[in-house]
């Protein structure tokens, strides 16, 4: 059996802002036009796509000569109403430790408070299991975490 690719699809109001938020958390780029466009918006009045429905979807990709899934963002009637069963985690200070990856986690928590994440909660290294992470939500409310 060969391994599948995954992707990560978000419920959301706002597909374009959302993917737009992503890929700055990310590093990641919001997906090209098809061959023959120069925007999205002009193959989508190609299509005959109705312009209230071209912020429908969005999808973001890892950077040319990156690897991650593929985001796709699809707007949906309904508001988030509980947690999420399932959330991303951030490796925001990989190879860090202790005071050192809490410094970085709460740095990076910061700036992504500055694109419209929302901080949740910190949860400190006990010196046991716990290494720390912090529990941030996306523009939408979506639970991630930075780790």
């Amino acid at each position: 059996m060969s391994i599948r690719e995954v992707q990560v699809t978000f419920d959301c109001t706002e597909p374009a802002a959302l993917a737009g938020f992503w890929c700055e958390v990310l590093g990641y780029q919001v997906q090209p036009p098809p061959s023959g466009f120069d925007s999205w918006d002009k193959a989508l009045d190609a299509w005959g796509v109705p312009p209230e429905e071209h912020n429908s979807r969005s999808a973001a990709l890892p950077r040319e000569g990156e690897s991650g899934p593929r985001l796709f963002f699809q707007r949906v009637p309904e508001g988030k109403i509980v947690k999420n069963r399932l959330h991303l985690d951030v490796r925001a200070a990989p190879g860090t430790e202790g005071d050192e990856r809490m410094i970085a986690l709460d740095a990076e928590g910061t700036r992504l408070v500055g694109l419209g994440a929302t901080r949740v909660r910190r949860v400190d290294p006990d010196g046991r299991m716990e290494t720390g992470f912090v529990v941030m939500l996306d523009p939408e409310g979506n639970e991630f975490c930075l780790d």
